[in-house]
């Protein structure tokens, strides 16, 4: 088993060297296609870093939410449901909490450079 480096630590050294090494010497849509490499890769390695955390605290947020346990796909399917029944909406205390974190989390990986993004974790963690 393989315990140094870890995966994330091998996709930043990729993206360290094609960033440092390979895209200066590249133009047109070349780079192009290497900026939108690099962007994967660091969204890899962002899932790889926050994805886990993320989904476990979305599984118990909607865990407690709905009163029910099972899969993060079968209780987001659930919670669908039951606000297209009217069972519950944002009126029902916790959902709205729920959905912004969600947000927060997901935002975290997808679009952490995000301007909307970056002002509230900043004004979250001030």
């Amino acid at each position: 088993m393989q315990d140094q480096p870890t995966p994330v630590e091998l996709i930043n050294a990729v993206a360290e060297f094609l960033r440092a090494d390979v895209a200066p010497q590249l133009s047109g849509h070349a780079a192009f296609k290497l900026r939108v490499g690099l962007n994967a890769l660091d969204l890899v390695a962002r899932q790889l870093t926050l994805g886990a955390s993320g989904d476990a605290a979305e599984l118990e947020r909607l865990s407690n939410l709905l009163g029910s346990s099972g899969s993060l796909e079968d209780l987001n399917r659930l919670l669908s449901a039951r606000i297209a029944s009217g069972e519950i909406g944002f009126d029902t205390p916790g959902l709205t909490e729920h959905v912004w974190q969600t947000t927060l989390d997901k935002l975290a990986i997808d679009q952490p450079n995000y301007a909307s993004y970056r002002r509230e974790r900043d004004s979250e963690q001030g």
